[in-house]
């Protein structure tokens, strides 16, 4: 698969326009999307397992999009052939009184993978310049009045890429996905959650207001990428339209992500390597 052609370009302007929602690259049949994603998770899993024996890099995967694109399902599909002893999954909701009383990076720090880990955010940081851009809840936030100037947007855009370097410069890898679903496609969703009781769970009330933002949004989601799309950190943007053809993309990036990381099982010394030895020696030896 060609993940280069998903990829933002780094820090420049673009149009989500330019991104259909329904690509499915050159799979026409969910079978054999299927079978590939299958693949892809084994490789994965392999592939997590010496990152945690190797214990120097982490990866962190953040997932942003609008309501129904998907997100929960690509995390679970995706992510279902990882072992949970080395995986992190934090869900950033509305920002806690205590949480406001520190700056905006202050639980994403805490949340952070450990080296040897994937961590995956459902939403992140990136909230911090989209619904927070959207509906002007900087007031919340209680910043002094002034800091919050016309260019406070292109102060966040630096230090999330600040932030992110620094990250990739302490052996943390980002990886950014916006789940690029239509309009039309969220309102079929939206319906079938409501049709369907075991579905009804999932709607809120909150999903047609913030639906009623579509235009706000798509302009706070190209800027936010445009700006913040790095070597460091890329963004992918996923067509969402098609679920089997989002998460076996998903699962194409970790994969190319995971192997140019080049993990490693950890090499034994001669001396520990004769230690080996001899204790299978002793093993063996044993009498019943």
């Amino acid at each position: 698969m060609d993940i280069k052609k998903y990829r933002a370009p780094y820090q420049k302007e673009l149009s989500l326009k330019d991104y259909p929602t329904n690509d499915t690259g050159k799979f026409e049949q969910k079978e054999e999307a299927e079978r590939l994603l299958q693949h892809n998770i084994k490789q994965m899993a392999e592939l997590q397992d010496k990152l945690y024996a190797h214990d120097r890099f982490a990866l962190l995967l953040i997932f942003q999009a609008l309501d129904a694109a998907g997100k929960d399902g690509a995390i679970k599909h995706v992510m279902s052939g990882l072992n949970p002893q080395g995986t992190q999954v934090f869900s950033f909701k509305q920002p806690s009184a205590e949480e406001l009383d520190h700056d905006y990076l202050w639980r994403i720090n805490k949340s952070l993978p450990e080296r040897g880990r994937i961590g995956i955010f459902n939403r992140s940081h990136y909230e911090e310049i989209l619904v927070v851009r959207v509906h002007n809840y900087l007031e919340a936030e209680k910043l002094p009045e002034v800091l919050v100037t016309k260019d406070i947007w292109k102060q966040r855009f630096r230090q999330f890429r600040d932030y992110e370097k620094y990250l990739y410069e302490n052996g943390v890898w980002t990886v950014k996905f916006f789940l690029h679903v239509s309009k039309e496609e969220q309102k079929k969703r939206f319906l079938q959650r409501l049709d369907d009781p075991s579905k009804n769970w999932k709607f809120s009330s909150a999903d047609v207001k913030e639906r009623g933002h579509w235009n706000e949004y798509m302009k706070a989601y190209e800027e936010a990428i445009g700006e913040t799309s790095t070597q460091c950190a890329p963004w992918y943007i996923v067509p969402a339209d098609k679920k089997w053809f989002a998460r076996l993309l998903i699962s194409s990036v970790v994969v190319n992500t995971l192997e140019k990381m080049k993990p490693e099982y950890p090499k034994l010394s001669e001396e520990k390597l004769k230690n080996l030895a001899t204790y299978r020696e002793q093993l063996l030896s044993e009498k019943d």
